[in-house]
């Protein structure tokens, strides 16, 4: 793709990475079909379902062509802005999965911000608002993608089981349900055998836990509390032998904490079960 390509925006590939810093890449359309969802919901008998599902996406970001100023005492705060918006639809019967909306800011990793030099910010209908802030870094090469990132249930007391043996089942081919990551991996492992190598990749790494959090609704807080989001995206340019060309891909890997109060437990005692999502989609 060519340095001076003309954007939407009028600005070539240059100066929206001059203006966006490391969300340049996220701009446009994306699609896929790679996605799994995994999330346990409680079955309304005392025990829980995992639901593991195939997806298909659509990803939209479009930049704010002037910054969002944030007037303070003495600074204003320009801030680069980016918009998004996902569908999400179950593979096998195209039912909406999931929908949302949000933010991306580009933030100066000053004291003033903590150091952190990325915002998200997401809502979603269930009820929920999220804020997490993280931080950006251009590699070369594949990116470093943790294939132990665990799926298995977090209680308040190890004597309580409920929903391990399922983990050991076959839901969508070639998904480990203990190890989610492990997919994006070997779609990477597979696109090399092919011919198509990543050469560079933009990792966007954001947490809740970094000064953010998490509003929801009060039924949620109620009964299914979420209370932590963890997200990693990698804008991955590929580069494929046979034709010489390259295309840009990105995978992601997401994980929220969601805290179920259990039927004939202690009061107060939660199981706190991950919701995780992978994809791999490319842009249009």
């Amino acid at each position: 793709m060519s340095t001076n390509k003309i954007s939407r925006l009028g600005l070539s590939n240059q100066e929206m990475a001059s203006k966006y810093g490391d969300l340049a890449g996220l701009i446009g359309t994306w699609s896929g079909n790679q996605g799994v969802n995994l999330i346990a919901v409680p079955d309304q008998k005392g025990s829980f379902t995992l639901l593991v599902a195939p997806y298909y996406e659509t990803l939209t970001v479009t930049a704010l062509s002037s910054p969002t100023p944030n007037r303070g005492l003495k600074t204003i705060e320009n801030i680069p802005t980016l918009m998004y918006s996902l569908m999400i639809h179950d593979a096998t019967n195209n039912e909406l999965m999931h929908a949302e909306n949000g933010i991306w800011e580009l933030l100066d990793g000053s004291k003033d911000n903590d150091g952190y030099n990325l915002a998200r910010i997401s809502t979603v209908p269930h009820g929920d608002a999220i804020m997490a802030l993280g931080n950006s870094s251009v590699t070369k090469g594949r990116p470093d993608i943790d294939p132990n990132l665990n799926s298995s249930p977090v209680l308040d007391f190890p004597a309580f089981g409920y929903g391990e043996a399922v983990y050991n089942d076959v839901y969508v081919p070639g998904f480990i349900t203990r190890r989610p990551n492990q997919y994006l991996i070997d779609h990477l492992d597979k696109q090399e055998k092919a011919g198509q190598t990543v050469v560079s990749s933009t990792n966007l790494v954001v947490s809740t836990a970094n000064n953010g959090g998490i509003n929801n609704i009060p039924s949620i807080n109620k009964n299914a509390d979420a209370t932590a989001f963890n997200s990693t995206f990698w804008i991955e340019t590929v580069k494929d032998a046979n034709t010489g060309k390259t295309f840009q891909q990105l995978q992601y890997s997401q994980n929220t904490n969601i805290d179920f109060p259990v039927k004939g437990t202690p009061k107060g005692k939660t199981i706190g079960w991950p919701h995780i999502n992978v994809n791999t989609l490319i842009k249009q």
